[in-house]
């Protein structure tokens, strides 16, 4: 059992990981060519975390799989 936990954890940080990097991707492309983001958010639902920078409001929110 205790192998299938850290396993699964492994996988859910990985994810996440991949999801963070394929997003900031969106985020650095769109900044490149000059597209206002209002939000850039890891996760969807309601957050858990956020702050503002400049006109961009960075979240973290409940469900860390997808990104807005």
């Amino acid at each position: 059992m205790g192998m299938f936990l850290i396993a699964v954890l492994s996988f859910t940080i990985m994810a996440c990981l991949l999801i963070l990097v394929h997003e900031w991707g969106h985020f650095a492309a769109a900044r490149l060519f000059g597209v206002r983001v209002e939000v850039f958010s890891i996760g969807f639902g309601p957050r858990l975390l956020s702050w503002k920078r400049g006109p961009t409001e960075y979240r973290l929110s409940v469900l860390p799989f997808g990104a807005m």
